[in-house]
């Protein structure tokens, strides 16, 4: 990677895991963060394609937390569906973090400090 250039982590995983509000507030931290939206894709390497991150971070949500965040209202076989757009980057990701039983914050916290861990400085 050029030294001069930011690390670009990814953030992927199905609706309703917390993607959105993970990146938004590592991008308040002055971190270069893409929401990869692969869950709604049939190409299973987009997140690849399109992003090509440094670090992937794969949220996972369980079928029943998602029907009660956002409101969503989709069937088992919806969200398996997504699950399987998924594999590709789930397999590939750097880093997977259950969000069911988890604040936001804790999130943030979770994955700054394997970013930290693992050697990339969060700092922008």
């Amino acid at each position: 990677m050029d030294p001069g250039r930011k690390l670009l982590v990814g953030i992927v995983g199905p609706c309703a895991s917390g993607k959105s509000t993970l990146v938004n507030r590592l991008t308040k931290r002055g971190l270069n963060v893409r929401h990869i939206a692969q869950e709604h894709s049939y190409v299973p390497s987009m997140w690849q394609k399109t992003t090509n991150p440094d670090i992937l971070i794969y949220l996972h949500v369980s079928y029943e937390v998602t029907l009660t965040r956002n409101r969503i209202n989709w069937t088992l076989m919806e969200y398996e569906e997504q699950l399987h757009r998924l594999q590709h980057a789930r397999e590939h990701a750097d880093y997977i973090v259950m969000t069911d039983s988890i604040t936001p914050e804790a999130v943030e916290i979770i994955v700054l400090d394997f970013l930290e861990g693992d050697g990339h400085p969060v700092a922008p």
